[in-house]
């Protein structure tokens, strides 16, 4: 990884310069605070996810905002490129997930199954599952290309805040 982005309560993310800590630039455009960022696989796009309801793409060597998404009724809380960088997945406190087309900017598939904010979102190593964590307590494991929930896992007391799947 050359480079670090973060995201903030001041509505901006910014680039820095992993191995020297240099800030490189900011980026600006949404209303609210950024609750999560994300790399798209070729690192040539930002994504960051706001409390105002919506997705930001950036050109991480430009700067320029590329597409804004909405479609969320809610805060979106987390992101996930596909290990392809062909879709993302963005997880909002209105209980949903979205997929959608990264050359597009359309919307794919709306995933319906959490009571509660979707926190976490990671896809397996081939794409073709998503796993996401919730409010609700719960894991679940969807078929990225028919939506289709695959499986609930259960056993958290607690609020699932973060997910990961291995990479074998």
């Amino acid at each position: 990884g050359q480079m670090l982005a973060t995201g903030s309560d001041e509505k901006t993310a910014k680039l820095w310069d992993a191995h020297t800590g240099k800030y490189l630039k900011t980026f600006q455009g949404h209303t609210s605070w950024i609750f999560n960022v994300a790399f798209s696989p070729n690192s040539q796009i930002l994504a960051s996810v706001s409390d105002d309801r919506t997705i930001q793409f950036w050109d991480v060597g430009t700067g320029e905002a590329l597409r804004t998404f909405k479609g969320h009724t809610g805060q979106v809380h987390s992101i996930a490129f596909s290990p392809n960088g062909e879709i993302f997945a963005s997880g909002s406190n209105d209980s949903t997930i979205k997929l959608w087309d990264v050359s597009t900017g359309q919307l794919k598939k709306t995933l319906q199954g959490h009571d509660y904010l979707v926190q976490s979102l990671a896809f397996s190593p081939d794409g073709k599952t998503l796993a996401t964590g919730s409010d609700d307590c719960t894991i679940k494991l969807w078929d990225v290309s028919t939506g289709q929930l695959k499986k609930t896992l259960q056993g958290h007391a607690y609020i699932v805040q973060s997910i990961a799947l291995s990479p074998d």
